[in-house]
């Protein structure tokens, strides 16, 4: 389960929300389990630590301590809770780049707000270390932010699989010449859709409304607990209506095409909706408008945000794909993703996947 699932849904009915979409070639190579141990799923994040020291270079300067854990079935919201109660600081004086599997052996990168304690920074990663082990560290003059890492590394071990070898190294070949539909994973939108039946049930304005206490001044105020998920149910209808836009363009085999009103010039993009909807035009602004009408409550939830219309590329292309057989049914795969991209989106599009760490939590 990924972290973005936390979020407790309020049951909604009526709703049957598709969850799975085309693949590329209309059909899997082959089916297989993923997630069998944690350590089957490894996730290590590129973010240069060059990039993290800034200017100066030491790692001894800035008021930020940056660390990087490794973590195994920890989601990484309660790690940096965790951290901040071990720090004495405020929830939101620990930062991170990105989500990462709660189901997995990964490494991230953490940054505490510790002004002035560089002299005792040692032994508070030594209490760390108990906990989750360092395996690096250094000093800041900024928090980290969401996206400030270039990607993700992962090695997944599949097993159980199930299909002809043969096909299955074509379908990878394939993969690293043409990539997949980037899909957002399925689980960005909660267990059977949850996340996007809060939507519906969502104030747009409430996304507009400052955050409650909010000063001048480093730390005053900031998002409520429910302020956040509100975030979160509409970055998922977002997402959703992105997926089903992506959807019609592999329905059509268009999706590795730029169409007439492409508004971005060097990629393949779809619309990250938002007040005034999309930024394309002509034949592209057409079609992606008839998708999102398509669902016409998701697409109402936009229009009184101040929410700006983006893009996300089409294409899913992985670099440095390898493979591996270790048996007839096992296979390791590994390959880097930028960030905000899903590894089991890319693997999906060649394998039926079985999530068995979704089965255990469901049982």
């Amino acid at each position: 389960m990924n972290d973005t699932q936390n979020a407790t849904p309020v049951p909604v009915q009526g709703h049957n929300w598709r969850l799975q979409w085309p693949s590329s070639t209309g059909k899997c190579a082959a089916s297989a389990d993923v997630k069998h141990c944690a350590n089957d799923f490894q996730v290590s994040e590129v973010l240069d630590k060059a990039s993290i020291q800034g200017e100066n270079g030491s790692g001894n300067a800035g008021e930020h301590l940056c660390l990087r854990l490794q973590k195994t079935g920890d989601n990484t919201e309660y790690v940096a809770r965790e951290l901040a109660a071990m720090a004495d600081l405020r929830p939101f004086d620990v930062s991170f780049c990105g989500l990462k599997d709660r189901h997995a052996v990964t490494w991230q990168w953490f940054s505490l707000y510790r002004p002035g304690q560089n002299d005792s920074d040692a032994d508070f990663i030594a209490s760390v270390s108990e906990h989750w082990p360092v395996t690096d560290s250094c000093r800041s003059a900024s928090k980290l932010r969401r996206g400030d890492h270039s990607g993700n590394g992962f090695r997944i071990i599949l097993r159980n699989v199930a299909g002809e070898q043969g096909a299955i190294d074509q379908a990878l070949e394939r993969l690293t010449r043409s990539g997949a539909p980037n899909y957002f994973g399925p689980q960005r939108f909660g267990h059977n859709g949850a996340n996007l039946d809060n939507a519906l049930l969502l104030n747009p304005r409430s996304l507009n409304r400052p955050a409650k206490g909010r000063g001048k001044g480093r730390g005053r105020g900031g998002r409520s607990s429910q302020d956040s998920k509100n975030v979160l149910y509409f970055s998922a209808a977002r997402s959703w209506l992105f997926n089903e836009v992506l959807a019609a363009r592999v329905n059509n085999g268009s999706w590795c095409q730029s169409m007439a009103g492409e508004p971005d010039e060097q990629r393949v993009t779809g619309p990250l909706w938002g007040d005034g909807g999309t930024r394309a035009t002509g034949e592209q602004e057409q079609l992606e408008r008839s998708a999102v009408a398509a669902n016409p409550q998701l697409a109402a939830l936009f229009g009184s945000t101040r929410m700006q219309p983006e893009r996300r590329p089409l294409q899913l292309v992985p670099q440095n794909l390898n493979w591996e057989w270790q048996d007839s049914t096992t296979l390791a795969i590994e390959f880097t993703l930028g960030a905000g991209q899903y590894a089991t989106t890319l693997l999906a599009d060649v394998f039926a996947l079985q999530d068995l760490a979704l089965s255990r939590l469901n049982e």
